[in-house]
């Protein structure tokens, strides 16, 4: 069951909306067994979007927009992407049998979700610049011609989005009281808070979390006030320099009481590892992003350690797993027998 047939009284959708799913959604809560204990926290959780049919969170909000770009008679989508978005769109296309565009940053999108747009069949487009242009170029083009705008500038895919939210109450039985997450368009964040608001107002749940997001710190306008030109961080899915949702990420920071601070790559790299490592999850490096966060609020003891913390995975691993490679032990190359192997195993 797909978020739109979960969630349909939370959700803009009527009798005249088609069905559209991919079973996206219902991803696991799961709790932390060796880092919050090492950290001391009692109640850690990671939210990992990355089970998630295309392998990120954007399959909630895609599956909206799509439904309602459907609704209104579009037959063409288009998105500007650093790659976890036009994977999504390109799927949703390909199921729902239209055209999908996709404009990515020349040089800037990881191959694997490059290689996700490209095998659903969507039409690819390598634009000179950063992902900022790209969008532009694509807003500009979609207020001109008949094509549906797909980025998180769509209501329809922050509507769908909120469900993660949603589904981490219903688990909890309440909101948790830190919600950890990466911030890159900024569209995520804003859409989270606005989730856990509506679940607060129809009463099923008794408390609203506080909003803790991460940046990168060579891609952190939130952070310093302006807009980066040029952004530069190892976490492509957040290599954004002027956000979309800026002032939506700005909102839940504020009415939520938390704070939206920068990663280094360094920090981000050693996150994603001890992750893996550590629990058994492999998430993209901008998924590591509020954990290397959190590590230093832990350090900088200013977080509750008796608190209820969910950090957001948003993507898997296996969507950008070259920087990670390049920072563990390779393969050991051995031309031997069992007795070699043991030896060199050190059994």
């Amino acid at each position: 069951m797909g978020v739109i047939a979960r969630y349909r009284e939370h959700l803009p959708v009527g009798p005249a909306t088609p069905d559209v799913d991919l079973n996206e959604g219902s991803t696991p809560l799961v709790p932390s067994r060796n880092i919050g204990r090492t950290l001391g926290l009692s109640r850690l959780y990671f939210k990992y979007e990355g089970l998630n049919p295309t392998g990120s969170f954007k399959d909630r909000g895609m599956v909206v927009a799509v439904a309602k770009a459907l609704e209104s008679g579009s037959r063409v989508f288009m998105c500007a992407s650093t790659g976890n978005t036009s994977a999504s769109m390109a799927a949703y296309a390909a199921r729902t049998g239209v055209r999908a565009i996709v404009v990515v940053p020349s040089g800037e999108i990881a191959l694997n979700k490059l290689s996700q747009a490209l095998m659903y069949g969507a039409k690819v487009v390598a634009l000179k610049g950063n992902f900022d242009f790209a969008l532009e170029t694509v807003r500009d083009l979609t207020s001109h011609y008949s094509v549906a705008l797909m980025n998180s500038v769509n209501p329809h895919r922050i509507a769908g989005q909120k469900t993660a939210a949603f589904e981490i109450v219903d688990e909890l039985g309440d909101a948790p009281d830190y919600l950890m997450l990466p911030v890159g368009n900024a569209g995520n964040i804003t859409a989270y808070w606005k989730g856990f608001r509506e679940y607060h107002a129809a009463g099923r749940a008794t408390r609203l979390p506080r909003m803790v997001g991460a940046q990168a710190e060579g891609a952190a306008p939130i952070v310093t006030g302006s807009p980066v030109p040029n952004p530069k961080t190892v976490a492509s899915a957040i290599r954004i320099g002027n956000p979309a949702s800026w002032e939506g990420a700005t909102s839940a920071r504020d009415e939520s009481g938390g704070m939206i601070a920068a990663v280094t790559d360094t920090e981000i790299l050693s996150a994603q590892i001890r992750l893996a490592g550590s629990e058994g999850l492999f998430a993209e490096p901008a998924s590591a992003a509020p954990l290397a966060l959190l590590f230093r609020l832990v350090r900088e003891r200013k977080i509750d350690k008796d608190a209820t913390t969910v950090v957001v995975l948003t993507g898997s691993g296996l969507k950008d797993p070259d920087a990670a490679l390049k920072n563990v032990e390779p393969p050991i190359e051995l031309d031997g027998d069992a007795r070699t192997l043991a030896k060199v195993l050190k059994l």
